[in-house]
């Protein structure tokens, strides 16, 4: 029984982080501003009590109770592995102090909102010391976890297990190395029509039109739901309670669409887990105290990006589906043509907001702020410094000057959340997607259900291949077991290239 005693206690802790998660999930989304200070002593209470709940002694004595019983156990046994992954998380969370936890948790909720009210005013001196703050306690909690190299190793490890900065430099050299020529040779191509996007499209048809597609996708409605919030993320209590938000602007309508399908990747991601992992060890982040069901961010990341780009950006999904979209928007769209639609949601087109950047020019935006992250956390840069360095890096690599501060530094919530080090794994999973996709396309029904706008191939190939499995496997065994080797950047860089060859043809 001491297995089952195992699984009880994370059940336990798994719960409350559940909890903490929705609570952020009202922050954002639902309540009202006088709650913020309360709300931010909810969350450090609710965090805290985890904590103490994972380190403790009467926990380690289940740890190891449950590795005795599981004595004799092969290797691969999925409960030798949840406990090992456990006993794992709970040692470096332990060596990180509880009020530092507890200062953060409720430094995330006070954040978000200064940070969305400074965005709103385009003043990010009003966010300035709170970042500040938010840096110096990500820079002690990396130096508690301890690091080999780079203090910013021990930030991305915690949402990418096992990469480190020196890594994610060589990989951004490559895909810089690739994408750079792409990029001039797209910008040189003749501009297709755009004038149609920043018509005026009613938000209430934006979300009739991307809610549908996202089911038709997978994403399943009566286990989730859509809400507006300042910033798209999806976050999950249970793989029965799995809900994801949207940005919509009347006058900008790929936003809004992509937006929604980007982030019901994630969600179809934390629906599809087998149900035997999902209060256990494998669904509890006990480095971040978060609760989140995939492999690590970069692997989440691969789900949103593959059905936000490799199917929404496609051509033939434009074909197959721009007809009820203008059915949506008879006035708007009704001198645009399927091509043309397509084309103008891929042209390349540098940019200052992020979450809107084409597919060519996206990884420059997380290799900056990458960049930007690292320096901040070993002290190379000052918070002071930070929007001037944005600005600077951003007219390096797009050639863009940045207008205001909520078109560069503030455009992004993420440090607002403490998040400091998650940002490379928008890139990794750019480049797990594509590899992903690649091996999927060979499948049997995959390609065909593509072309016919059938979606449940892919998607049950992804369940069966990555979402099942959760935390239970780590993102390189994933990729192995689905594709047959471990991270490749070559597949990534074979799609945009091909992207870039079809945006030439008349």
């Amino acid at each position: 029984m001491s297995y089952a005693a195992f699984t009880k206690k994370v059940a336990r802790i798994n719960d409350l982080l559940c909890t903490a998660n929705l609570l952020v999930w009202d922050a954002r989304v639902m309540m009202p501003p006088g709650g913020v200070e309360a709300r931010g002593h909810q969350l450090a209470t609710v965090t805290d009590y985890a904590r103490l709940l994972a380190v403790s002694s009467g926990m380690q004595r289940t740890i190891d109770s449950a590795l005795e019983d599981l004595r004799g156990a092969a290797e691969d046994d999925p409960r030798l592995r949840a406990v090992r992954a456990a006993s794992d998380g709970i040692a470096v969370l332990s060596r990180i102090p509880g009020s530092l936890l507890a200062e953060a948790a409720e430094l995330k909720t006070r954040g978000q909102a200064v940070w969305a009210k400074a965005r709103a005013a385009n003043d990010f001196d009003a966010f300035a010391p709170l970042l500040t703050r938010t840096v110096e306690i990500q820079r002690q909690i990396a130096e508690a976890i301890g690091h080999d190299g780079h203090p910013y190793d021990a930030l991305v490890a915690g949402y990418e297990p096992g990469m480190s900065w020196a890594r994610l430099q060589g990989l951004y050299g490559e895909i810089k190395a690739g994408l750079l020529p792409l990029i001039d040779q797209a910008l040189g191509k003749p501009r297709p029509r755009t004038d149609f996007l920043d018509r005026s499209y009613p938000v209430d048809g934006q979300k009739r039109f991307a809610s549908a597609i996202a089911a038709r996708m997978g994403y399943d409605f009566s286990r989730g739901r859509l809400d507006d919030t300042v910033h798209p993320f999806e976050i999950s209590f249970t793989r029965g309670d799995v809900r994801i938000t949207g940005r919509f602007r009347e006058n900008w309508l790929p936003g809004g669409l992509f937006a929604v399908w980007h982030e019901a990747g994630h969600g179809m991601y934390e629906q599809g887990i087998d149900p035997a992992f999902t209060r256990s060890a494998f669904t509890t982040d006990f480095i971040n105290l978060y609760a989140v069901g995939g492999a690590s961010f970069g692997m989440h990341e691969s789900q949103s990006r593959l059905w936000e780009n490799r199917v929404g950006r496609s051509r033939r999904f434009w074909e197959l589906h721009f007809g009820a979209l203008r059915d949506v928007f008879p006035e708007q769209l009704g001198d645009v043509s399927p091509e043309e639609f397509w084309r103008s949601v891929n042209v390349a087109r540098p940019s200052l907001i992020r979450v809107e950047a084409d597919e060519l020019t996206y990884d420059l935006h997380i290799i900056l702020r990458s960049e930007i992250e690292a320096a901040l956390i070993c002290g190379e840069v000052a918070v002071k410094d930070v929007r001037a360095l944005w600005a600077e890096k951003v007219e390096a690599y797009l050639g863009l000057k940045v207008e205001s501060d909520m078109l560069g530094v503030l455009q992004d919530v993420h440090w607002s959340s403490g998040m400091i080090g998650s940002f490379p794994t928008y890139t990794l999973g750019n480049v797990m997607a594509a590899q992903l996709f690649e091996t999927a396309a060979t499948k049997p029904g995959i390609a065909e259900g593509l072309d016919t706008g059938d979606y449940a191939p892919l998607r049950s190939w992804l369940g069966d291949n990555v979402h099942r499995f959760g935390r239970s496997r780590t993102p390189e065994a994933i990729l192995i077991a689905a594709t047959g080797r471990g991270l490749d950047v070559a597949p990534y860089l074979r799609h945009l290239a091909e992207k870039a060859a079809a945006m030439g043809d008349s």
